[in-house]
């Protein structure tokens, strides 16, 4: 009779620990740490010029992330204030809160609760006060929610430096079909940046390929480039280290076009030629490679731009340890610049045509999209490519909703029936 009533006595506490077990397993929380997913903007300059501290109330502090569905989402934030007391105010979609923060060391502020729709979520600081230098150092944006099945997606750990490569946002390519068995010699291609999708740090690559990279760039406020560059058969990041045997040899260049070489992202010979494109414009490209049947290959590149109405050489480069034409032709679009991953970008491909060896001409009409480990990993999903129009295009950054599955494949529909007409091709 004593167990008996021993075990009833022990039945609600059982139930309740339950219950608090089930409540624990729906109540999720995420940490998204800023240095990964945060901007510093500033509203009266260039992304390049704003100020790595938050000092001005023309400045804003962005973070984002996104959401697989709808629902009831409670914010707080992780943040010091380094000197005295400040007042902000935070903007999560229509909704806002204001925090009076103080404290050297980080403190968790809550702000409170809101309903949001699926997709991109993007909280915004902004500076009404402050008694020190700067507004605050955002650490952390804390999420709470009960929502089952819900999930986040953002740059979660600096492994391997993803804080960066998160804030550049994802790459992403156009990996071309090419025609079976054929030695491909040459690679043309047409690119045309729509206006207003050409923010500083885009690099819109038209011709890659095994060994390198061509395509144009936008380097500073006055500064863009077309830029050549191809791979050394040695693996580093420090072109110092490459043995003579196995460095690029740049064999000629175009009038104005700066040689030299490159690191950080493997290394070898680089080009470029200082040219001002322009969003709107249709350019073109063209690239060849050829064995020099001595156990290199010769690369070059030619670019077109309709303002001057002829083909310019680039540059002609020679690689080592190399002996077959032309292979994994592609294109990409990428952000070069960590302060301006909030912006988006967009680049238009057509017109996509390879030559054998023999002279023969074939339309590139189909492709298989990818994208980079910040692509892959979910840690930023505002990228897609597809087919648009004639030809396919390139898109990231920004923050937009809506996303491309990675390693889809896409063909046009319509393709252009005669191959581009360059003259110099076939001279002796």
């Amino acid at each position: 009779m004593g167990m008996k009533t021993i075990l009833l006595k022990s039945l609600p506490v059982i139930l309740f620990f339950t219950v608090l077990s089930l409540r624990a397993q729906q109540n999720d929380q995420w940490t998204i740490p800023a240095g990964g997913n945060g901007y510093l903007i500033n509203k009266t300059s260039s992304p390049e010029e704003s100020k790595k501290i938050w000092d001005s109330k023309e400045q804003k502090y962005l973070i984002s992330f996104k959401t697989n569905k709808p629902g009831q989402l409670e914010f707080s934030v992780k943040l010091a204030v380094p000197e005295g007391k400040s007042k902000l105010k935070v903007t999560v979609g229509k909704k806002h809160f204001t925090i009076n923060a103080a404290g050297k060391e980080s403190n968790i502020f809550k702000l409170g609760a809101i309903q949001l729709e699926a997709g991109y979520c993007k909280v915004v600081f902004s500076g009404i006060q402050k008694e020190g230098a700067q507004f605050a150092v955002v650490s952390d944006l804390l999420v709470h929610s009960l929502i089952p099945g819900l999930t986040l997606n953002y740059v979660r750990d600096n492994q391997d430096n993803r804080y960066y490569w998160g804030r550049r946002g994802p790459s992403v390519h156009l990996n071309y079909e090419l025609p079976k068995g054929e030695d491909i010699e040459y690679f043309y291609n047409e690119l045309t940046v729509p206006v207003g999708q050409d923010p500083q740090g885009s690099y819109f690559m038209a011709d890659g390929f095994g060994e390198g990279y061509f395509g144009m760039q936008v380097n500073g406020p006055e500064e863009r480039r077309i830029l050549f560059s191809v791979w050394s058969p040695y693996k580093t990041d420090h072109p110092g280290e490459i043995p003579e045997v196995d460095k690029i040899r740049m064999l000629s260049k175009g009038e104005g076009v700066h040689t030299g070489e490159f690191g950080n992202q493997g290394s070898g010979g680089q080009s470029y030629f200082h040219y001002g494109w322009k969003a709107g414009t249709t350019y073109r490209f063209l690239l060849k490679g050829t064995p020099d049947g001595k156990g290199s290959t010769i690369f070059t590149a030619w670019f077109y731009a309709p303002e001057v109405a002829k083909w310019q050489l680039i540059a002609s480069f020679s690689r080592p340890k190399t002996d077959h034409y032309l292979n994994r032709l592609h294109s990409f679009l990428e952000n070069f610049n960590d302060k301006n991953g909030y912006l988006t970008r967009k680049g238009l491909y057509a017109n996509q045509w390879c030559r054998d060896k023999k002279g023969q001409w074939f339309p590139l009409t189909k492709v298989r999209f990818t994208g980079d480990d910040i692509a892959k990993r979910g840690s930023r999903l505002d990228y897609a490519g597809g087919t648009e129009g004639s030809g396919f295009f390139l898109q990231n950054g920004g923050f937009f909703d809506e996303n491309v599955v990675l390693n889809s494949s896409f063909e046009l529909r319509t393709a252009s029936s005669s191959p581009p007409e360059i003259d110099f091709i076939d001279r002796p």
